[in-house]
């Protein structure tokens, strides 16, 4: 039965709402008052599984401001986004609250912000999940905090759950807190994108330390709550999730060129500003220098720029200063822009979820907004890069842990690269792990170093992370059915979410026809394949280099290879279809040959000159190396010497995932059989995946006399 609210508390609540909108007439949407009275009259433990635009932050700010005029403690707030907290302060600052956040930019201030709290002058605190696993917080501000807390607020809640499709491990210790909470602090859980497992992982886990139970499912429609027992009630709302302002359309266009002109041509004629998303760092860079280059006024956005800078490009796209911020998902849950009018995805996401959390930035404030999805082909190649990223195998965690139990045994702890010497796992994949392990109790930090818990029972639970995997390939594969399988795009969201209602919308491509299927200029096509290819690669020097034993040491000066070049990354739109071609025929077309002596002219110093050639042997494509660097040195009228000899088989060095095991791979494979030539000599391989292949061998033909080496590589990895 949904919550009866006494009318004296809706008036005061619909006042805080007012207050809180800037609008005199603002009124409650379905659900949105009731879950306020269930966190302040009754204080109970309550999830909000809402569309995007509903209001869940409302929520929480006009809770805290009723709660705190109680007498309550603050508000904790745990959001994973910078980007959603700097759109939190704002939004809490409008209803007079007073707000801070502890993330890993303001360091600086959390003596102050603790000393406020200390002093009841802070009524809304904002903290990464991250910050949950930092020792000096949960030291010196959480204890603090918990002792004094009057709500606690999970935003983007499905991200508790490993079933989510942005599962992160440190939100596991919202569980510990919600376990240390005094009696009588509300809980409020909020997520646009969760489905029927999801929410009911996120309530079981709500429910941590009190006792509750949870009905068989979740409950379902605006406005409906299900209880526990009387005294902390769990309770959830859950809503439709159509969104009648937005307007759904898929094409297939498979090449990224295509993609490029199809932006060209069609951003202009969108309403406003918007925002188009990539899959990676660098198609996000590409496309957005594209369409600068066709003036349209863009910028890149990704989570491995510099706080500042994404802070400078989310605001310029607040102020419609930008036709487009070209984004990952680093722009993803939280970023509010009333006014955003489309959404283009230059890319498949590896999820309807993730897909319905991403147009869900566009609409919020405005009647309609256009929003198309443009497929590639390489899409599913990314999507699967994600997904195997994951969960390491078995063998691998087991040798971390045989690892630092053996540090253990010699009263030391490990760091993350020494242990990436033992294990073949790259640097991001190793951290997760450690990090989940950590979570789950075999493991913990200090400083820099991991050790083994003594005692613990913990297991490697196999046959679930099969399960998740098994998930996430048919979350793949419902992706690549968006569009295809006839039905409405908007109903085929609401059913991947397990919406309640869901409905046809009426208005996407598939109920009332394409808008955008018109193949772009071909014209605009030949241009975006010319930048595209515009440009090669800059290989930077590598200056570091692991030793036996993992240790990064430099790389002596007589050793040192130059920048060098390579024309394509792999997957690229611009040369890679060729140098792809050209591997499996086993021969590769002159162009690519003189655009390799071309992209060396480019450069400058001893990087743009050439007084000889050689290749780095290769099992796989050893003839059309060589073919190729013969052709480099004809291009640049200098001999061809074969030089190198490769001394015994190594694995792939795709198969190596962190710099130890690539450089031991590549340590002792190779040996120079002849005197390098006097002179600059450039050095000719078909792919650099890590660098150290190059590097090394490099590095040999220096030491055997060598002026200089300039690497050239057909692709590179990044």
């Amino acid at each position: 039965m949904p919550t009866a609210v006494a009318p004296d508390f809706a008036a005061q609540t619909l006042d805080r709402l007012r207050a809180l909108t800037g609008d005199p007439a603002a009124q409650f949407r379905d659900g949105q008052l009731e879950a306020i009275h269930d966190v302040v009259a009754d204080r109970a433990r309550v999830l909000c599984v809402q569309r995007t635009g509903w209001g869940k932050s409302a929520v929480y700010f006009v809770a805290t401001a009723l709660l705190r005029a109680q007498g309550a403690g603050p508000t904790l707030i745990v959001s994973p986004l910078l980007a959603l907290m700097r759109n939190q302060i704002a939004g809490a600052q409008r209803l007079g609250l007073r707000a801070q956040t502890i993330n890993s930019t303001n360091r600086d201030a959390w003596d102050d912000i603790r000393d406020g709290l200390a002093r009841d002058e802070i009524d809304l605190l904002l903290i990464s999940p991250e910050r949950l696993n930092n020792p000096r917080f949960r030291d010196e501000m959480l204890p603090l905090f918990a002792a004094s807390v009057g709500l606690l607020v999970i935003d983007e809640a499905h991200c508790i759950s490993d079933w989510g499709h942005d599962f992160r491990p440190d939100y596991r210790r919202v569980k510990d807190m919600l376990a240390a909470l005094p009696e009588g602090v509300s809980v409020l859980g909020t997520t646009a994108t969760a489905n029927d497992r999801v929410v009911a992982d996120v309530l079981e886990q709500l429910g941590a330390g009190t006792g509750a139970g949870v009905a068989a499912g979740p409950a379902t429609g605006a406005g409906a709550a299900g209880s526990a027992d009387a005294a902390e009630p769990l309770r959830s709302y859950r809503g439709p999730l159509g969104r009648s302002s937005l307007r759904l359309e898929a094409l297939e266009l498979p090449r990224p060129a295509e993609r490029l002109a199809w932006l060209v041509e069609r951003l202009p004629e969108l309403p406003g500003s918007g925002i188009v998303y990539t899959l990676t760092k660098r198609d996000a860079e590409q496309v957005a220098s594209f369409l600068t280059a066709n003036g349209i006024s863009a910028l890149a956005y990704s989570g491995e720029q510099e706080t500042e800078q994404r802070i400078a490009a989310e605001e310029k796209l607040l102020r419609n200063e930008l036709k487009a911020l070209v984004a990952t998902s680093a722009l993803g849950m939280g970023y509010d822009k009333a006014d955003l009018e489309f959404v283009v995805h230059y890319q498949a996401p590896g999820s309807v979820v993730s897909y319905y959390q991403q147009v869900g930035r566009a609409g919020r404030g405005v009647e309609s907004a256009e929003v198309v999805l443009l497929r590639g082909s390489e899409d599913r190649r990314i999507q699967d890069f994600f997904i195997e990223q994951a969960f390491p195998a078995q063998e691998k965690v087991t040798a971390v842990l045989a690892e630092l139990s053996q540090a253990a045994a010699e009263g030391q702890g490990r760091t993350s690269r020494e242990l990436m010497a033992v294990v073949n796992l790259g640097a991001g994949r190793i951290e997760a792990m450690l990090k989940i392990l950590d979570v789950e109790g075999a493991v913990r930090r200090d400083g820099t170093r991991w050790h083994a818990v003594p005692g613990s029972d913990w297991e490697y639970d196999g046959e679930r992370y099969a399960q998740i995997t098994a998930l996430r390939r048919a979350e793949q594969e419902a992706m690549a059915s968006f569009g295809t399988d006839g039905r409405c795009l908007m109903r085929a969201l609401q059913e991947e979410l397990d919406d309640p209602a869901p409905a046809d919308c009426g208005r996407c491509s598939v109920c009332a026809g394409p808008r955008y299927g018109t193949p772009p200029a071909p014209r605009l096509v030949e241009q975006a394949q010319r930048h595209l290819r515009s440009r090669p690669i800059v290989l930077e020097q590598r200056k570091m280099a692991p030793d036996p034993g993992g240790t990064m040491r430099k790389i002596p000066p007589g050793a040192l290879v130059e920048p060098g070049w390579a024309l394509a990354r792999f997957g690229d739109g611009g040369w890679w279809p060729a140098i792809e071609r050209g591997l499996t025929a086993g021969r590769l077309d002159d162009e690519v040959a003189v655009a390799l002596a071309d992209a060396l002219r480019s450069g400058t110093g001893a990087g743009a000159r050439a007084d000889w050639v050689t290749s780095v042997p290769s099992v796989r494509y050893g003839g059309v190396v060589e073919q190729l660097a013969e052709a480099v040195a004809r291009q640049l009228g200098v001999p061809h010497v074969r030089l190198l000899q490769r001394r015994e088989e190594r694995p792939p060095q795709r198969e190596m995932a962190n710099a130890a095991q690539q450089a031991a791979n590549v340590r002792g494979a190779f040996t120079v059989v002849v005197p390098p030539p006097p002179g600059t000599g450039v050095l000719v391989d078909d792919r650099r995946l890590s660098g150290f292949t190059l590097a090394m061998t490099g590095g040999q033909l220096r030491k055997a006399g060598a002026d200089a080496i300039v690497p050239l590589a057909l692709a590179t990895l990044v």
